[in-house]
């Protein structure tokens, strides 16, 4: 089909998309843009400017003050905000944005990610190596869960992003190699794998798989998605609490639930 590029998880960019953040990307990138923002070091983290650049490249309508707070971006009637990571630190901006203006919370996922070690000493970055884990949206309950009251609030929508990625780390931690407990220096994006908008309640029937047989446990649910269980009682909460699956039994000490009846149109 023209125009469109299919992810692994059966979303699709366009390639509009993939050419914004291509070219997000390679404004971040460039090593005079990432000395005069300090990416990576002081000010921002480079995953964090390129979603900013990519959702809207206009730099007047980044770091807007609005209502006591500021906003990631203010084009004058929506608010985007970029959410790296823990999303309960935006419930007090939610609580005060959404009554006045529609909020927009881009989270990003680690899809696919290559390491390398960074000598806290002499600066030098060993070789990089592919993690075995592969992210997908499922692993967004980790974190949609911290902000489940907020979900269906009708000002508010979730743009869920497959990152692939490059990360480095500090090997500035304990044990013989100096990894465990050891910090992340930044993450650069490689390329962007897919997308989900989330901006009502049975959008979130996305999460459950046609072919996923009926009853099932949250358990099953994440294994679907490969996430190996470890989202699965946060998806379950989210899920139940707007509606998108409802309990119809027990199976051992796992409880069951089907997917929702949810009116056409």
């Amino acid at each position: 089909m023209c125009g469109v590029i299919y992810t692994s998880d059966l979303r699709m960019i366009t390639a509009e998309q993939a050419r914004r953040f291509r070219s997000a990307l390679d404004r971040i990138l460039l090593e005079e843009e990432r000395e005069r923002h300090g990416i990576g070091m002081q000010k921002e983290k480079t995953v964090h400017a390129v979603l900013k650049y990519f959702e809207n490249p206009d730099e007047d309508s980044h770091e807007i003050p609005i209502a006591g707070h500021i906003a990631d971006i203010y084009d004058g009637h929506r608010v985007t905000e970029i959410q790296t990571a823990n999303l309960g630190a935006i419930r007090d901006k939610l609580d005060t944005l959404l009554p006045l203006c529609p909020v927009r919370v881009v989270h990003p996922i680690p899809h696919r990610k290559w390491v390398s070690w960074i000598d806290p000493g002499t600066g030098e970055v060993g070789k990089k190596n592919r993690s075995p884990v592969v992210g997908s949206f499922f692993s967004a309950f980790r974190e949609l869960y911290r902000i489940s009251s907020y979900l269906e609030h009708p000002n508010l929508e979730i743009e869920l992003l497959l990152l692939d990625l490059e990360e480095y780390r500090l090997q500035d931690g304990w044990g013989r190699d100096g990894k465990r407990g050891s910090h992340r220096f930044d993450r650069l994006p490689v390329s962007l794998e897919g997308q989900m908008l989330l901006t009502q309640p049975r959008d979130y029937l996305q999460f459950i798989p046609l072919d996923l047989e009926e009853p099932f446990t949250a358990a099953e649910l994440a294994a679907a998605w490969k996430d190996r269980g470890r989202a699965a009682s946060q998806a379950a909460l989210v899920l139940r609490r707007l509606g998108v699956i409802e309990q119809v039994g027990k199976r051992g000490r796992s409880y069951l639930y089907r997917a929702a009846e949810w009116p056409e149109g």
